[in-house]
């Protein structure tokens, strides 16, 4: 039997996804950069990434209840996911979103 890719997980709707940061520190531009580079490759443009600055906006943490920085808050697809650090794990964060199985990913 074949096993599924990580590229076929369906993704067909909109994903939103949410960075808080606080301030444009090397570890916020870095967990940016390592998001676009996983969105591009495994969502193809059917995601958008609202970047929450908490020295501006501190009242959202709120919403999500944010307790570290970065912090990335997938709002859809359903359920609500949080992953904590600059994302430079990126297989951590494919399992983290649900964009690969955690059985698959333990080869």
């Amino acid at each position: 039997m074949r096993q599924k890719k990580e590229t076929e997980k369906p993704n067909n709707e909109k994903w939103i996804l949410r960075l808080y940061i606080a301030g444009k520190t090397s570890r916020a531009n870095k967990a940016l950069k390592n998001l676009e580079a996983i969105c591009e490759e495994q969502l193809k443009g059917n995601y958008k990434i609202e970047v929450i600055d908490l020295l501006v906006t501190p009242q959202l943490s709120r919403d999500d209840q944010i307790l570290a920085i970065p912090t990335l808050v997938r709002k859809l697809p359903s359920p609500v996911r949080k992953i904590i650090g600059d994302l430079s794990n990126t297989e951590r964060v494919l399992v983290g979103l649900d964009l690969v199985d955690a059985s698959l990913s333990k080869k």
